[in-house]
């Protein structure tokens, strides 16, 4: 299958570095937008099986690599296209998640963003599984994590209401 960027090379790795630019302002979104987040999650009452701190970022950063690849491989095959919209969804709803679970200190509502993302991204693995199958394998590991995040954040709400 012949891809957009097949014979415009920079213009792929321009678009590559969008891609990795906009998962970047998700991310930094919750990093720069809220301050003292390992001393807020340190000071939660949490479940016994809560990670440390410091791993989320490590995880963080290579899912969003995964993401942003993920992204860029299906844009490849068809474009700024309808395709792309759950993945601009889940884009979205993972920025926002920081600024309400840390920020804002609204646990509850931070849990009603982050199943609203896991459902948003189970819609972007479907869609992408049509169009490039390596790049929906690609975010399996972020759903699986958001999966376990979900867990973490209504246990935490639960514990500390």
């Amino acid at each position: 299958m012949t891809t957009l960027t097949e014979h415009r090379p920079a213009r792929g790795a321009a678009v590559l570095a969008l891609f990795l630019a906009a998962v970047a302002a998700a991310a930094l979104i919750g990093v720069l937008g809220v301050q003292r987040t390992s001393e807020t999650y340190q000071a939660l009452e949490q479940p016994s099986w809560a990670p440390p701190s410091w791993l989320f970022g490590p995880v963080w950063t290579v899912l969003y690599v995964a993401i942003a690849i993920s992204g860029w491989l299906v844009w490849r095959r068809v474009g700024w296209s309808g395709e792309l919209v759950p993945y601009g969804v889940q884009l979205v709803l993972n920025a926002i998640w920081t600024p309400l679970f840390f920020g804002a200190g609204r646990q509850g509502l931070a849990l009603l963003d982050i199943v609203l993302l896991w459902l948003a991204i189970g819609w972007t693995v479907l869609t992408f599984r049509h169009i490039r199958l390596v790049a929906a394998a690609l975010l399996v590991p972020y759903w699986a994590w958001t999966t376990f995040a979900a867990a973490l954040n209504a246990s935490i709400w639960l514990l500390n209401r």
